[in-house]
């Protein structure tokens, strides 16, 4: 017993010691499906980055989680890696490849399975005080792993909050 308890702490203070420098990244946009008929809508997007697990010059690398819903009652969660390159003058590029689960809301949304692959790419700034802000686009798909493949776009802006 007291051994489950010290082990329960010391993985409360590793969790809550790692996640001191992440980033939490809120998005609003719209999505477009390549499927004939389908309902395009307004998405809202939750993503948690984890510190790097390397960092070089310019370029780092964390694993990261989304959580994506559409007004039309499709969602997606998956993880993955997120890659980070740092230009000049706080400016910055984000490319992830996110695997997870979609569900649609409608059937004509229904992108072949539930196992789709989420990829990315942002263009961004980042302030002062930590926050930035970027511009995103996404494409879920399932890469042909199943009889169909229509895949949808994102068009979203993000908000990235610092949690130190």
């Amino acid at each position: 017993m007291k051994n489950s308890i010290l082990l329960s702490a010391a993985l409360t203070v590793g969790i809550t010691g790692s996640a001191m420098a992440q980033e939490i990244v809120l998005g609003a946009g719209y999505s477009d499906y390549s499927r004939q008929g389908a309902d395009d809508g307004v998405a809202l997007s939750m993503e948690y980055i984890h510190s790097p697990f390397y960092e070089g010059r310019v370029f780092s690398a964390s694993l990261a989680g989304a959580l994506e819903v559409v007004e039309t009652g499709d969602a997606f969660v998956g993880g993955g890696v997120s890659g980070t390159w740092d230009l000049e003058h706080d400016w910055f590029i984000e490319a992830s490849v996110l695997p997870g689960a979609f569900v649609e809301g409608t059937s004509l949304n229904d992108l072949g399975s539930t196992f789709e692959i989420r990829s990315q790419l942002a263009i961004g700034k980042r302030f002062k005080s930590g926050k930035a802000m970027s511009l995103a686009l996404s494409h879920k798909s399932n890469a042909s792993t199943a009889d169909i493949n229509p895949g949808v776009n994102t068009l979203s802006l993000r908000w990235h909050i610092p949690m130190n």
